[in-house]
């Protein structure tokens, strides 16, 4: 079983930066991949990021070029460096992991983009 906990959302300007964490723990042998979903009022949820255990990420097109994840293995700590905020990026942003078949979901942490 793993445990995830998202940090660091919160209100920020549109050009804003913002980094967000999930720090995971629990019975980690073989996390597949680790990534972050939003999930906006009235829209349907969006795969934002992901890395896997090769270190391979993915970007949606949306964010492509403006957020960047990362990973730190020694902190089991994922990040999501969000720049170049627009209000449309406001949404709760959700961790999970895949592990042997399962996927863990975190309890999410709120992005708001607003003047």
């Amino acid at each position: 079983q793993v445990q995830l906990a998202e940090s660091g959302g919160g209100l920020v300007q549109p050009g804003g930066s913002l980094n967000i964490s999930c720090a995971y723990s629990g019975k980690i042998f073989s996390i597949n991949a680790m990534g972050w979903y939003r999930q906006a009022p009235g829209k349907q949820s969006e795969l934002v990021s992901f890395i896997t255990s090769d270190g391979f990420t993915r970007e949606a097109g949306s964010v492509k070029g403006r957020f960047t994840i990362s990973r730190d293995n020694a902190k089991n700590t994922v990040y999501l460096q969000m720049n170049s905020l627009k209000p449309e990026d406001t949404a709760v942003y959700l961790c999970y992991a895949v592990m042997e078949g399962h996927i863990y979901w975190g309890q999410g942490t709120q992005v708001t983009v607003s003047s």
